[in-house]
């Protein structure tokens, strides 16, 4: 039973190896110049404020909306590609019902302007 999985041990083993040795080579040979520009809070895409009640722009959360429609579309449109020939007319039918609910989003999106740079 282990031979089935060795291989996937491996590869994380590798991975999170890899992962840290590039952390510590980093840590110590990278540059560390710090100065107040760097190390000024900020987050979101907003200067740090001081009151919490502050109105944020819909863009900006707009944006993150579409995000998730996009990232979404994409997570799901692989798996079902693979298995199209397994789960017949339904699934196509369930996929394209998923799709078109995106697009309504997409639509809503662009029509509040989320797609507008100024």
């Amino acid at each position: 039973m282990l031979e089935n999985y060795l291989p996937i041990l491996i590869f994380l083993f590798l991975g999170l190896g890899l992962g840290v040795v590039m952390f510590v080579l980093g840590y110590f040979l990278g540059p560390n110049r710090p100065d107040s520009e760097k190390t000024s809070a900020y987050e979101c895409g907003f200067e740090a404020f001081e009151d919490a009640r502050m109105k944020f722009d819909v863009r900006y959360y707009l944006v993150a909306i579409m995000f998730i429609i996009f990232d979404l579309e994409i997570a799901f449109l692989f798996p079902w590609a693979v298995a199209l020939e397994e789960i017949g007319m339904v699934g196509f039918w369930a996929m394209m019902i998923f799709l078109a609910v995106l697009v309504v989003g997409f639509i809503y999106e662009w029509r509040r302007g989320a797609l507008e740079w100024e």
